[in-house]
């Protein structure tokens, strides 16, 4: 089986999964020492079957974090923008929220911490997203801090990778 069909059967598997609960996992996120210093947090809109980030970003906000969240561009490039609140954001071609046209983008070097979306995460940091390679292009070149949250039935034993895919730093988990 190539990596690209162990990839999209892990993709199924994880599309029966329910949608991931994390208001601990956000605490601890909130916690890391690397979150608290930062000025600046890049944090995703989880949808479908990931966690609601709705409450994580407004804890960002509420502790004087500027709250970054991506953008798609097009030929798969992404960007970052800052929110001052949830409303602010519109939904993008893939029926994602993200921040709208008034919203400034903000550069990649000035985002110390970035909390990272993936259907399934290995213990070493390598995700399983959707197959559009977005997050992967953005942090190739991206030298904060990255977590990301994970939840049972979310732990991969080993997520098949490619030369492009990017871990993070970090996997939060429950135990």
């Amino acid at each position: 089986m190539t990596v690209k069909e162990r990839k999209a059967e892990l993709r199924r598997h994880a599309a029966g999964l329910p949608q991931m609960e994390a208001g601990a996992l956000f605490e601890r996120f909130l916690a890391l020492p690397e979150v608290e210093a930062a000025d600046t947090v890049m944090v995703f809109y989880g949808t479908g079957r990931e966690p609601n980030t709705v409450p994580l970003i407004r804890a960002l906000l509420e502790k004087g974090k500027r709250v970054a969240l991506p953008v798609v561009l097009p030929h798969r490039a992404m960007e970052a923008r800052q929110v001052l609140d949830v409303d602010q954001l519109i939904p993008n071609r893939f029926g994602i929220p993200e921040p709208d046209d008034s919203c400034p983008v903000i550069p990649k070097g000035e985002i110390s911490a970035a909390l990272i979306p993936h259907l399934m995460v290995d213990r070493e940091g390598y995700r399983l997203g959707w197959g559009g390679g977005y997050f992967d292009r953005w942090l190739a070149d991206f030298t904060g801090f990255t977590a990301c949250i994970c939840r049972p039935g979310r732990l991969a034993e080993r997520i098949p990778r490619e030369e492009f895919d990017v871990p993070v730093k970090l996997v939060l988990i429950e135990e």
